[in-house]
């Protein structure tokens, strides 16, 4: 009876067998990697992971801003409270008084 050979297994029965996940990484960092090895691609990889930590900040403060809202309607309603009510002005009369005729001054 012929004994079975053990093959080893190739490069893409390896990738097949990796998560998904895992490939996409492998294959994340290699093109990161011939990104950095091309001239200027240090300063662009730079430019793009500053820019995604600024995104990340911005998304923090976006978010506080709903916070910050529900803070100014509640110190909005408490200043009305505190204010007088307004007074309605009174109204006055259409007609005025008659004029007294001015004289000249007496000597």
């Amino acid at each position: 009876m012929p004994q079975a050979t053990k093959r080893k297994p190739t490069q893409a029965a390896k990738s097949q067998s990796k998560p998904l996940v895992s490939r996409l990484t492998d294959a994340g960092e290699d093109a990161l990697q011939r990104l950095a090895d091309l001239p200027g691609g240090t300063r662009a990889l730079t430019a793009f992971n500053d820019l995604r930590n600024r995104v990340d900040e911005m998304g923090k403060k976006v978010r506080g801003i709903d916070e910050l809202e529900r803070r100014i309607a509640k110190l909005e309603k408490h200043v009305a409270e505190l204010k007088p009510p307004r007074r309605t002005p009174r109204k006055t009369s259409t007609t005025r008084p008659a004029r007294r005729p001015s004289t000249p001054p007496t000597p």
